[in-house]
C-alpha cells in the first residue's frame, strides 16, 4: 500500500492510498468467500464450491461493489493508523482509478486532530498540599448528625437561631415586580442558622412566630450561581407557617451506639476523622491531577476540528438538560433564567469544550509517548468489580456492550496516564 498525505487545512487531511496486487487478491478472496455461504451453485453445499467457480457464478457488478467496500474500508483503516490520523468524521472517499481486481486507488478527505506539540512535561512539578482534618471539621459533621436526628418541637414563642421554620416564600424583581423563576418554595423546611439561603435571609426571620406574613428586600451575591440574578435586588414574601425547636440527642456513648458499630463518642470521632481524611486525600488527588493536566494543556499546541468542540457541546448541554429537567424546569424556563437564547448559550459553552477536549488529547497523547496500555485482564477484573458494585441487571447487561467497554477502558487508560504524570510532578 502506498500513501500520500496532504494537509489541506490545520485539521482536514487528504490521503491517497494505492493498493498493492497482494491486498488486493486479499480481499478478493475474503469477498469471493463470504458471497460463497448464499451462492447457490449446483452440486456443492454453501461454503464449498471452489472459489474460482463461485466467481463465475455470482453477478459481477455486485461483487465489484462488495469487493470495493471492503477494500476501501481495509486501506482507509490503514492508511489512517500508519499517518498517525485521529479522525473525527467519516471520511468522504473518492475512487480514482479502478481496475477490477488490478488496479485500485482512492482519495480519503477526513477532519483530524492537528499535530500535538506538548511541552516537556515530566519537567512539570506541582506542589501538593497535605489533606488535614481537623477537630472542627469533625465535629461539624457530628453536629450536622444530631441536627438531622434532632426531634423537632413545636413552639409558639418567637423564632431563634436553630429554630426550624416551615414557610412558604416568592421572589420577585425590585424593579419590574414580576415573579423571578426558581426563587419560591412551599412549606420549606428552613434551620435558621444554616446558611442554607443566600446572606440575609434567613436573619430577617428571626423573631418571627407561627402567621407571620412579612416582605423585604435582598440583593443576590455578586457571584451567584445563576448568572441572572447576580447583583439582583429581590423583593421576598415569606410566610411563616410553623417555628420548631430541634431538640439534639446529647453527645454521649449512647449517641454514639445509635449512629453505628461504636461503643464510645471516642471511636465515632475516629471512624469521622478516618472518613473525612480519605475524602481529604481523595480531593487533593483530584485538584492535584487537575492542576498538573491544566498546567500541560496551557503549554501544549494542538489545532482542534470544529466537529469535535461542536459534539463536546452539545454532550455538555445534553447534561444541563437532564439536570434541568430533575429540578424541574424546562430548558427555556432555564434560559430566561439566565437571560439568554439557545444560541448564545451554546456558544458560550466553547471554551470549556476546548479545554476538556484539549485535556483528553494531552492524556491520550502522553499514554502513547508513554507506552500505557490497560491489558484485556485489567480490563476484565474493572468490569467484575462493577458487576459486583451494581446489582440492577440492566445495569450488568450495559457493561458488557462494547460502548460501554470503550468507556470504561478509556478511563482506565487517563486513571493511569495521571498516576505516571502524578510521580513526575512530584
Amino acid at each position: 500500500m502506498q500513501v500520500k498525505r496532504d494537509q489541506i487545512t490545520a485539521t482536514k487531511v487528504k490521503l491517497t492510498v494505492a493498493a498493492d496486487q497482494k491486498v488486493i487478491d486479499q480481499i478478493k478472496k475474503a469477498t469471493l468467500e463470504r458471497a460463497s455461504q448464499t451462492a447457490k451453485i449446483q452440486g456443492f453445499r454453501p461454503g464449498k464450491a471452489p472459489l474460482n467457480l463461485v466467481e463465475k457464478q455470482i453477478d459481477p457488478s455486485l461483487f465489484q461493489t462488495e469487493f470495493l467496500e471492503q477494500a476501501v474500508n481495509h486501506l482507509y483503516v490503514e492508511a489512517a493508523q500508519h499517518e498517525k490520523l485521529r479522525p473525527v468524521t467519516q471520511p468522504e472517499i473518492n475512487i480514482t482509478k479502478f481496475v477490477p481486481f488490478t488496479t485500485l486507488e482512492f482519495t480519503a478527505e477526513v477532519e483530524s486532530v492537528g499535530k500535538i506539540k506538548l511541552p516537556d512535561y515530566k519537567k512539570i512539578k506541582v506542589d501538593t498540599k497535605p489533606a488535614e482534618v481537623t477537630t472542627k471539621d469533625v465535629d461539624s459533621v457530628i453536629d450536622n448528625i444530631r441536627t438531622r436526628g434532632a426531634k423537632k418541637e413545636e413552639v409558639k414563642r418567637a423564632a431563634k437561631s436553630g429554630d426550624e421554620l416551615s414557610i412558604d416564600f416568592a421572589g420577585r424583581d425590585a424593579k419590574s415586580n414580576e415573579a423571578i423563576a426558581g426563587a419560591d418554595g412551599k412549606s420549606y423546611a428552613l434551620v435558621l442558622g444554616s446558611n442554607a439561603f443566600i446572606p440575609g435571609f434567613e436573619d430577617k426571620l428571626l423573631a418571627t412566630k407561627a402567621g407571620d406574613k412579612i416582605e423585604f428586600p435582598l440583593v443576590f451575591p455578586k457571584d451567584y450561581g445563576a448568572v441572572a440574578l447576580q447583583s439582583k435586588k429581590v423583593i421576598f414574601a415569606v410566610t411563616v407557617h410553623r417555628v420548631s425547636e430541634l431538640v439534639k440527642a446529647e453527645l454521649d456513648d449512647a449517641f454514639a451506639a445509635s449512629v453505628g458499630p461504636f461503643k464510645t463518642v471516642s471511636e465515632l470521632k475516629a471512624d469521622i476523622k478516618k472518613q473525612l481524611t480519605v475524602d481529604a486525600k481523595r480531593e487533593e488527588q483530584r485538584v492535584h491531577d487537575n492542576t498538573i493536566l491544566e498546567k500541560i494543556s496551557e503549554k501544549t499546541t494542538v489545532s482542534i476540528p470544529e466537529a469535535l468542540i461542536e459534539e463536546e457541546i452539545d454532550r455538555m448541554e445534553d447534561e444541563e438538560k437532564r439536570n434541568i429537567v430533575y429540578r424541574g424546569q424546562t430548558w427555556q424556563e432555564h434560559l430566561d433564567e439566565e437571560v439568554t437564547t439557545a444560541e448564545a448559550h451554546h456558544e458560550k459553552q466553547r471554551p470549556v469544550a476546548e479545554i476538556r477536549i484539549k485535556a483528553g488529547l494531552v492524556l491520550a497523547e502522553i499514554a502513547e509517548l508513554e507506552n500505557i496500555t490497560v491489558s484485556p485482564e485489567e480490563l476484565e477484573i474493572r468490569i467484575m468489580l462493577l458487576r459486583n458494585q451494581y446489582t440492577d441487571t440492566t445495569m450488568q447487561a450495559q457493561l458488557n456492550e462494547p460502548e460501554s467497554r470503550r468507556d470504561i477502558m478509556s478511563r482506565m487508560l487517563s486513571e493511569k496516564t495521571l498516576d505516571r504524570l502524578r510521580s513526575f510532578s512530584k
